[in-house]
């Protein structure tokens, strides 16, 4: 597919959004190069993906990935025999307990349910929980290794401990005792891993020991006392016996990793996948969309459509169809109808469709695979290149021309525009034949009537309308399949206040058959206004019809009821007096 149209129909702008519906960055970079695909199958099995996700969202809630992170760098150090880092391992275990999680979200709830498209993922998740415990175990913090994470570990950090307290005890000794006059403040602290005090500048020969520090202001030096040399000599050996310990405990770890590799990535792969597919769910979710059915004839039909970046309770639905009965659908109507934005949603719709993205639309909504979607919509000069509105746009629809066959959707917008209106109506007319020659699926906005009166003469060719309320001024956002549109600019002239003087003169500049064909349309418009009008009321009809009808059969139903118990309360009567009868009769 090619890029320019991606931007052009603002796929791009879809993909920045489903790209903030994945929860890792792993799975944010697969939605970011997510493009429109061509091989039907690969399209259907994408789509069959985001419906399954999106039952599963519904059935379960949302499931978070953020623990997924590329590990390839740390996986290729294992296969090396390196020793990983504990940050590096503690972002293993982070994946392995993601993994976990994801596979119980995966678990079906009963033995019958039958399984979907994401079953075999889930299954093919190896949480390996016994790995990320150990780690967990070992390690508590990406600067902190357990106590308990080894027994020479242990032993280490016991004797450091008892150590640290016979420097203190000494030192706490001559701090309250009698070097108490020589020092800043009674306080122990320490200076290149060595514990000292802090004495006073001038009674520095009154405290043998090894200066360490002095204060900014030369007041104040920090002296590790002859007493406590050794002892602060046995913590130094304790220490590095201690980073000795943490690096056994750290290659005993990367070495229990390291025997999982393939299934760590294969994990690291299915999560990034998964979150992936649901990120297509959840925006499909949002945007309350459906799956589309497609077919390989280039047959669009897409039934209450919404154009994803619009706001969904201001956007009015619309119906669009092209491909069965027409090639071509030429839409007229004035500016700010809607026209554009039609195009725009049919041809945003067929790339979401082709990359497995569900569309705003209703249910068995159509679309087709395209090889390629081209488009020239909007303003397109390009002061660069000196080129005026017209030859930007000639030289964009030269292009298209020039590579579109039968598997591609050609949307133009305003085709013929900025010239001469003879010029660019019978330029438009002579493209539109070139590409309904070659059976292109082609959708084309224009004000042109020369354009109305062609998809009214030829076959396989249909008009279509933005629809307009002359008497609020503004469209509807209606698609009309079927009518051709009215430029309404006398009316809309007069509505604002323009004298009838000057649209009376307007009028008479207007050739006889133009106005023929504009009161035409006209009446066209009037007739479908009122047809839709006789439609409401009949269904207004029907409905009041049917309710009465419901009153009745509920009477009826009330009225049979009682007969039924009146007769049986009758019954039991006349038992009750031959019962008695008999009774008599008997004594």
């Amino acid at each position: 597919m090619n890029a320019k149209v991606l931007n052009t129909l603002e796929y791009t702008k879809i993909i920045n959004r489903l790209t903030e519906h994945a929860t890792s960055d792993p799975g944010r970079k697969l939605c970011r190069d997510l493009v429109p695909m061509t091989d039907l199958e690969e399209i259907r099995t994408a789509q069959v993906e985001t419906r399954d996700a999106l039952t599963r969202l519904f059935k379960k809630g949302s499931i978070s990935f953020g623990s997924n992170r590329e590990l390839g760098m740390s996986l290729k150090s294992l296969e090396i025999g390196s020793t990983l880092s504990a940050p590096e391992l503690l972002r293993i275990a982070g994946l392995l307990e993601n993994a976990s999680r994801v596979k119980n979200y995966g678990r079906q709830d009963r033995e019958d349910t039958p399984e979907d498209s994401l079953t075999a993922l889930f299954q093919g998740i190896e949480p390996l929980t016994l790995l990320s415990n150990e780690i967990y175990r070992c390690i508590l913090s990406e600067e902190e290794i357990a106590d308990d994470a080894s027994p020479g570990l242990k032993h280490v950090r016991r004797s450091m401990a008892v150590t640290t307290d016979r420097i203190h005890s000494q030192l706490a000794g001559m701090v309250n005792g009698s070097l108490h006059s020589y020092l800043q403040d009674a306080l122990i602290t320490s200076r290149n891993g060595r514990y000292c005090i802090p004495v006073k500048s001038e009674y520095r020969s009154q405290v043998p020991g090894m200066i360490h520090d002095q204060s900014s202001t030369g007041s104040t030096l920090f002296i590790e006392p002859a007493a406590v040399v050794n002892l602060n000599n046995q913590m130094r050996e304790l220490e590095i016996k201690e980073q000795e310990e943490i690096e056994k405990v750290l290659a005993s770890l990367s070495a229990q990793v390291g025997d999982h590799t393939e299934d760590i990535a294969e994990n690291q792969r299915i999560l990034t996948r998964l979150d992936f597919i649901f990120a297509k769910a959840s925006l499909a979710l949002e945007q309350n969309a459906t799956e589309p059915v497609f077919n390989e004839d280039h047959i669009l039909n897409i039934r209450g459509a919404r154009h994803p970046l619009l706001d969904k309770k201001k956007t009015v639905p619309i119906d669009i169809r092209l491909g069965k009965d027409y090639d071509l659908l030429i839409i007229t109507g004035p500016n700010t109808g809607g026209k554009t934005v039609s195009l725009k949603t049919t041809g945003l719709f067929c790339l979401m469709g082709q990359a497995g993205l569900h569309i705003p639309a209703l249910d068995r909504s159509e679309l087709s695979v395209f090889r390629e979607v081209y488009a020239d919509i909007g303003d397109e000069q390009s002061i660069e290149q000196s080129l005026s509105t017209f030859s930007s746009h000639m030289t964009s629809i030269v292009s298209i021309l020039k590579h579109a066959d039968a598997d591609s959707l050609c949307l133009f917008d305003e085709l013929g525009a900025g010239t001469d209106p003879t010029e660019g109506a019978a330029l438009a007319i002579a493209i539109l034949n070139f590409l309904h020659d070659r059976g292109i699926r082609t959708m084309a906005t224009t004000h042109y009537s020369e354009l109305k009166v062609y998809a009214l003469s030829t076959s396989f060719v249909e008009n279509a309308c933005c629809e307009f309320d002359v008497e609020s001024l503004r469209p509807t956002y209606r698609l009309l399949i079927g009518i051709p549109g009215k430029s309404n600019a006398f009316a809309i002239s007069s509505r604002l206040g323009l004298s009838d003087e000057i649209i009376n003169a307007a009028r008479t500049q207007i050739s006889a058959e133009d106005k023929s064909f504009e009161d035409l349309l006209s009446d066209l418009e009037q007739s479908r206004v009122t047809i839709e009008k006789e439609h409401l009321e009949i269904a207004s009809y029907k409905r009041e019809v049917e309710a009465l009808k419901n009153k009745l059969e509920a009477k009826q139903e009330k009225i049979d009821q009682a007969k039924e118990r009146i007769l049986r309360e009758a019954n039991e009567q006349a038992r009750e007096i031959l019962q008695d009868a008999k009774n008599t009769a008997d004594e």
